[in-house]
């Protein structure tokens, strides 16, 4: 299996290459100033130009060259799980990459459907944008993490490919694509989603949340959870995907990690967006946005709707404070089709993970529970009256809806421009260390499994 040196041999070729013209400067030169000594009428030649700085006197080079070498050895001090592809054999799968297998676009490219010729198998190929650098640090990311994390409700990741200059990731395709194309972007011909099927998807997000904060040795902050990338089989059975942005969870008698903004806007915790600090309960935050869209059918943000209706979580916190007004929280395209107590206490289970207060919000774990519950029950068609439901915000809470402003459009700070690579690289050497951490505790476990 092939490994990661490959994502920087085209820079020292190029390096290599500059050098050799150098010489090849110096050489020409000598050769003029030997012509001119036969023919003085010839013009005095210009000063040859000034040596470039080594990597030891140009900082900035340096810095580079250091990224680089990190980079290499990544291939050749871990060992990725995950078979590695040829771009030719991913072209082919893809029928040369066509138009119409094309089934998705995102910040880091496109994504489209295939099929392996030796196999047979049905996958979905991320092609990441080659113009810049930017996503290379998030698809290394993604392999390394993608490659040790094993859960029914995470997508499998199959492959890669990271020939010349091309990055591409194969996972097992989802035939249902994202939560998005069928709750927030449903066509007018569509069936919505029941209820049922709504806390399905819910619970099965939950699920996975929970095996990376308490299963996953290292915990692993998931960092990007929102309805596009959450993914749906045949039974609208929910996956996690894109972990690009994923991080080690704090460890120890750390109470966060810190870290640059990144994610979309609209999902990311508010603590997160002030002061870049991360926890577990940041995802239980962006897990309770993903479940107010649930139960609304609306977007996180939208322009479209009255101007109070713009920031969902703006326009529900009011709500939340009178359980006799839950009701008005609904999807109109369930058609009062729900059980009433049980979307009372999906309402108090999204408002509680929505606390602007992290260390008030529920532990995931404890979300899985109250939405398998309710999963349950929502198999019964009987619709009850309003229970005695108390609202998980009170006068004191510190939520102030008038804080909130409505934004022009959702914002990607992943894409922010004052990103830096050093930030990036930092990310790959925790999933590094989150790899190494995992397999050390893994073999450690053996032994006392043998002897109980």
């Amino acid at each position: 299996m092939s490994c990661f040196p490959c994502l920087w041999s085209r820079g020292k070729a190029t390096r290599r290459t500059k050098s050799d013209r150098r010489e090849l400067s110096v050489s020409l030169h000598s050769r003029s100033l030997k012509q001119q000594q036969h023919h003085h009428h010839a013009p005095p030649p210009p000063p040859p130009p000034p040596p470039r700085p080594t990597p030891a006197e140009n900082p900035k080079g340096n810095k580079v060259q250091k990224v680089a070498e990190k980079d290499i050895e990544i291939g050749e001090k871990n060992n990725i799980e995950a078979q590695s592809f040829t771009f030719r054999e991913l072209a082919t799968a893809t029928k040369n990459f066509r138009r119409e297998w094309l089934i998705g676009e995102g910040g880091f490219g496109r994504v489209y459907k295939g099929k392996l010729d030796k196999t047979n198998q049905v996958i979905a190929v991320k092609q990441l944008d080659r113009n810049g650098m930017q996503g290379n640090k998030e698809f290394l990311v993604e392999v390394l993490m993608l490659s040790l994390l094993h859960h029914q409700n995470l997508v499998n990741l199959i492959g890669y490919c990271a020939d010349g200059d091309q990055r591409l990731l194969v996972y097992e395709y989802m035939p249902l694509g994202s939560l998005e194309d069928h709750l927030l972007d449903v066509p007018a011909d569509t069936k919505a989603l029941d209820w049922a099927t709504r806390l399905k998807v819910a619970l099965g997000a939950a699920k996975g949340l929970e095996y990376l904060h308490d299963k996953a040795n290292p915990p692993v902050i998931y960092r990007d959870l929102k309805a596009s990338n959450i993914l749906l089989d045949n039974d609208f059975n929910a996956k996690l995907s894109d972990f690009g942005l994923a991080k080690l969870g704090p460890v120890g008698d750390n109470s966060h990690v810190s870290s640059r903004v990144m994610g979309t806007y609209g999902y990311c915790a508010p603590e997160y967006q002030k002061t870049g600090q991360l926890t577990l309960k940041s995802d239980v935050y962006s897990f309770g946005v993903v479940l107010l869209e649930l139960i609304t059918g609306q977007r996180v943000i939208d322009n479209a709707r009255p101007v109070k209706q713009q920031n969902l979580v703006a326009w529900a916190y009011p709500i939340f404070k009178e359980p006799a007004s839950f009701k008005e929280l609904a999807d109109p395209l369930l058609g009062g089709d729900f059980p009433v107590r049980a979307l009372n206490q999906a309402v108090a289970v999204a408002a509680m993970c929505l606390h602007e207060e992290a260390a008030a919000r529920p532990l995931i774990s404890d979300v899985v529970t109250a939405l398998s519950f309710l999963s349950a029950e929502a198999t019964q068609s009987s619709s009850s009256s309003y229970g005695d439901v108390p609202s998980p915000l009170n006068d004191h809470s510190p939520i102030n809806p008038s804080k909130a402003k409505a934004k022009a459009k959702p914002r990607d700070y992943l894409h922010d421009d004052n990103e830096t690579a050093e930030a990036r690289q930092r990310a790959v050497a925790e999933a590094i260390e989150w790899g190494s951490s995992s397999r050390q505790n893994a073999a450690a476990s053996r032994p006392q499994s043998c002897s109980s």
